[in-house]
C-alpha cells in the first residue's frame, strides 16, 4: 500500500509543475492565469505569449504524463508483488490531478489535456495516437481546441473496451477493459475542466483558433 501512496504523491508533485506559469513569467513577465481565458494551459499561452512559449508548454505538460507513467512502470518492475496496472493507473490519475490543482501554484492549474495525452501514450501508444489524430481532426475542422480535447477524452474509454493490445502494462490474459475505469476518471477530469467551454460550444460562442496567424 505504501508504494501506491508514494507513487501517487510523486506523480501529483510532477503534475503540479506548471510549465505554462513558469514559462509565461520567464518569457513575458506575467502569470498566464492573469491573461486571456485565465487558464494555465498551452492554448492560453499561445494566445497570450506566443507560439514558442506555447510549444514549450505543450511539450513540458506532455512530458509530465510520460515521466510519471515511466516511474510507475520502473517501480512495478523492480518491486515484487505489485499490481503493475494499478500502479500505472494511480500515477496517471495523480499527475493529471496535480496539473489541474497544482500544490505549488495555489491549486489553480490547467485542464489536463496535454498531460493526459502523455499518460495515454505511455499507457497504450495505439490508443494515444488514435485519440491524438481524432482530436487534431476535430480541431482542424472546427478550429476549437476544446472540442477536439473533449472528443478525444470521450473516445479514450470507448477504445479501452475494444483494444486489447499494445498496453505498456497488462497482465497476460486480461482484456484492455481493465483500464476502463481509469480511462473514465481521466475523461471526467478533462470534461469537468472544460465545462465552461462545453457551455460555449452549445451556445455557439466558443473561441476559435485562427490558423492564419
Amino acid at each position: 500500500m505504501i508504494v501506491y501512496i508514494i507513487m501517487a504523491l510523486i506523480a501529483y508533485a510532477i503534475g503540479s509543475i506548471s510549465f505554462s506559469i513558469i514559462i509565461s513569467k520567464k518569457m513575458a513577465g506575467f502569470d498566464v492565469r492573469e491573461k486571456g481565458s485565465g487558464n494555465a494551459g498551452s492554448t492560453n499561452v499561445l494566445r497570450s505569449v506566443g507560439k514558442k512559449a506555447a510549444a514549450l508548454t505543450l511539450l513540458g505538460d506532455v512530458l509530465k504524463g510520460v515521466v510519471s507513467i515511466g516511474i510507475a512502470i520502473i517501480l512495478g518492475n523492480i518491486i515484487p508483488n505489485m499490481n503493475k496496472e494499478l500502479l500505472v493507473q494511480i500515477a496517471g490519475v495523480a499527475v493529471v490531478l496535480g496539473h489541474t490543482f497544482p500544490v505549488f501554484f495555489g491549486f489553480k492549474g490547467g485542464k489536463g489535456v496535454a498531460t493526459s495525452l502523455g499518460v495515454i501514450l505511455m499507457s497504450n501508444w495505439q490508443i494515444g495516437l488514435i485519440c491524438l489524430v481524432f482530436a487534431l481532426v476535430l480541431m482542424a475542422l472546427t478550429r476549437m481546441v476544446s472540442l477536439g480535447s473533449c472528443g478525444a477524452a470521450i473516445l479514450f474509454p470507448v477504445l479501452t473496451l475494444f483494444i486489447n493490445t499494445n498496453y505498456t502494462v497488462l497482465t497476460e490474459g486480461k482484456p484492455g477493459a481493465t483500464y476502463f475505469i481509469y480511462s473514465v476518471i481521466l475523461a471526467i477530469f478533462v470534461l469537468y475542466n472544460h465545462r465552461s467551454n462545453i457551455k460555449r460550444i452549445l451556445n455557439g460562442t466558443e473561441n476559435k483558433l485562427s490558423f492564419k496567424k
